[in-house]
């Protein structure tokens, strides 16, 4: 099992399921006779044959619905309903299990019975589970024991099913344990734990109860689909409706991409310069737990679905929306933070291209480099004319920027692609355009083998400074595109950690009942590297702020493979590669005493050292000692680094939410551009610093046929 499936089994033991925890229950869970099983469609049936004749004929991996998909499909299905196994019961699995290698010829009929007889019974575990804990609730806390010695598995991935109801009981009263433990360490008092808990409780048995046909034919379908690989859906006419809601409120409310993972919603990425972006404190792969309106009670929203969600924290701009979430960081599903966000619009001039001087010191002298930040690839495509005073686009932007850069005279140019998901695919090939002479920017290989190739196909003038890019985890798509061109030209030096590697192309296809979400293509580069799976890696790399086991095409499961295809001819600008070693030794001795990569440092470490644990604690008393072990360390590096730079040194991680808080009101009240690009950022000082390294390096190895671009203004 791979390192995501892992997690996600790991996270949901500890949250997920934990809402249907006892400590005794009966060992025969009565199942509710109030909910009718659920049944297929017709209309489900045709819209089987239709998705499996599309996966054969147009999936980019082309990989046949046979009896290898139908094994791995029977264990992908149970895993996504009951992925800690502790609903079903081995029983279960070995009455359903004779089904295994028949699934793929059910699917080609249209046959959905076997999906939905194990949909029904984990339906009835679970609403039976929920039933006979919300009758003992108040007993089963006063029962448990908090000063036993006893521990909690983390990941019971690799675990068998409960051999029996008396075994499950015994599991999930570890996890209602855990629970109280985390919610008494909070402060929490009893009363308060059991109406929190009956909340959650509630919410699950409403949203079990809710679920229809639909919900059980998408989990059904979705768990063959993503075989193929992750970004291959089938979307339920409903689902397709919150796909839409989703885009939608990427420009709107908090500014986040959300969906639907287990019983969490889970933050996928954050768009530039939206309130969430500029808050600062909300991550990818966190998963949001509660929300409250402006002061008022938090509202729990494990288990509801991602539309009643969205609802909850979209609203009026400048109101004021609380998220309760477990970070991306957090080392178990314990761990909650609460973060305050102002509700506000993105604004299209805060999501374009930014420039600023950097002045820098290096080997005594003073040097200037022209700073690019760009947040995304974006186009005005309502607007054609580009002597429009609306027009804008990423290349036209960045081409007047570097032009007045090379005026106020920069003598290099750092283009800023951190935290840059992509967008237009035609803007990266524009933006690539402006810095080489002529040729191709990628190669696109279609799932017939066809390969497309786009870029500049004529010779023309080009800016010929140097330029290195600056990338890190969550750079994916099209600034993938334009950094591994950039690369492979060695036109520009790549500089930071390796970007996200989503290297896929997807089409929606209608389908009788819903859409089809199909991979057909996939992103090469001109070396003929796929940007899929591995991303771009930097020739000088810089410390990841981001776990590459959580945020990534490499966290997910089944997601297509790193390859190659036939490279292109192509022009090498200049000799960047002989320089790689020295530069990287240059810039590991410089780091070496620099307080902001030590602390970097030391934060992967203390991160790796959290992978390591495998069971939590169950006694209250050690469960705060770790707990307060870890806050320790991260306070203890915290002041390390204070001390190193002269500042005062701190006694509690709460003050830092007091400095920040008391600098984003000093940047309102200045009346600075919530983009404004931050001379005191570490990474992009060093990536100057190295730019400067590298300056004798970027001599050409051929004179250009045409003089640097000097675009009229």
């Amino acid at each position: 099992m791979s390192t995501a499936s892992r997690t996600s089994c790991r996270f949901t033991a500890l949250i997920s399921l934990v809402f249907f925890i006892c400590a005794s229950l009966p060992a025969a869970l009565a199942v509710p006779t109030t909910t009718p099983a659920l049944a297929p469609t017709a209309e489900q049936a045709k819209t089987t044959k239709e998705i499996i004749r599309k996966l054969t004929y147009m999936h980019y991996a082309g990989k046949p619905v046979d009896d290898a998909i139908s094994s791995q499909f029977f264990d992908n299905y149970l895993n996504r309903l009951d992925g800690a196994k502790t609903f079903f019961l081995a029983s279960d699995i070995a009455e359903f299990e004779p089904k295994r290698l028949l699934l793929d010829d059910e699917l080609k009929r249209g046959d959905l019975s076997t999906g939905y007889a194990i949909y029904n019974r984990y339906q009835q575990r679970v609403l039976a589970r929920i039933s006979a804990i919300q009758e003992q609730l108040p007993t089963l806390i006063d029962s448990l024991d908090l000063n036993r010695k006893e521990s909690l598995l983390l990941d019971r991935s690799e675990q068998p099913w409960p051999q029996d109801a008396a075994a499950a009981d015994d599991l999930w009263r570890k996890l209602l344990k855990s629970r109280i433990v985390s919610l008494q360490l909070a402060g929490k008092s009893d009363p308060e734990i059991v109406k929190l808990l009956s909340k959650r409780y509630q919410n699950q048995f409403n949203r079990v109860q809710q679920s229809n046909a639909e919900d059980a034919f998408q989990a059904y379908i979705n768990s063959l689909t993503e075989l193929y690989d992750p970004h291959t859906n089938y979307l339920s006419p409903r689902s397709s409706e919150n796909f839409n809601i989703n885009m939608r409120l990427s420009l709107q409310g908090i500014g986040a991409v959300l969906q639907q993972e287990d019983e969490y919603t889970k933050v996928v990425r954050l768009v530039p310069a939206g309130p969430a972006f500029k808050q600062g404190e909300l991550q990818p792969s966190d998963r949001i737990v509660g929300v409250a309106q402006g002061d008022e009670e938090l509202v729990d929203v494990i288990g509801m679905r991602l539309d009643e969600v969205v609802d909850l924290i979209r609203g009026p701009k400048d109101s004021i929306v609380h998220l309760e979430v477990i970070p991306v960081t957090a080392k178990t599903d314990d761990e909650r933070k609460l973060i305050k966000i102002r509700r506000d619009t993105v604004k299209l001039e805060e999501q374009s291209a930014q420039r600023k001087m950097l002045n820098i010191m290096h080997q005594g002298n003073m040097h200037k480099l022209g700073v690019i930040d760009l947040p995304t690839f974006y186009r005005n495509f309502a607007v054609r004319d580009i002597n429009h005073p609306d027009f804008r686009s990423t290349s036209y932007d960045v081409m007047k920027h570097v032009t007045a850069l090379q005026a106020e005279g920069a003598e290099g140019i750092i283009i800023d692609l951190r935290d840059n998901g992509g967008g237009s695919l035609d803007e990266a090939n524009a933006l690539t355009s402006l810095f080489i002479e002529a040729g191709a920017t990628v190669q696109i290989r279609h799932s017939n083998g066809k390969v497309d190739r786009a870029g500049k196909n004529y010779r023309s003038n080009y800016f010929d400074m140097p330029v290195v890019v600056l990338i890190n985890r969550l750079s994916a798509s099209a600034s993938e595109i334009f950094a591994g061109a950039m690369q492979d030209y060695k036109r520009a030096l790549i500089i930071g950690s390796p970007s996200f590697g989503k290297g896929t192309v997807q089409s929606i296809n209608d389908l009788t009942q819903g859409q089809l979400k199909i991979t057909e293509s996939k992103f090469y580069r001109v070396s003929g590297e796929s940007t899929q799976h591995r991303g771009v890696v930097p020739d000088i790399l810089f410390p990841s702020l981001y776990d590459s086991e959580k945020v990534g095409e490499s966290s997910l499961e089944h997601a297509l493979p790193w390859d190659t295809i036939a490279a292109m001819n192509l022009r090498k600008y200049y000799n960047l590669e002989q320089a790689i070693p020295t530069l990287a030794q240059q810039h590991q001795q410089r780091v070496a005493h620099d307080p902001d990569f030590i602390f970097m440092k030391d934060r992967h470490e203390l991160a790796d050292q959290a992978k390591k644990i495998t069971h939590i604690p169950l006694n209250i008393a050690d469960r705060k000692a770790l707990d307060e072990e870890e806050k320790n360390k991260l306070l203890a590096i915290e002041n390390k680094r204070r001390k190193a730079k002269g500042l005062s040194l701190i006694t509690d991680l709460d003050e830092l939410k007091e400095e920040d808080s008391k600098e984003q009101a000093e940047k309102t009240a200045a009346n600075e551009p919530s983009n404004a690009i931050d001379e005191n950022d570490p990474l992009l000082n060093e990536a100057g610093q190295i730019l400067l390294d590298a300056m004798p390096y970027y001599q050409p190895q051929q004179v250009a046929k045409r003089p640097a671009y000097a675009p009229s203004m």
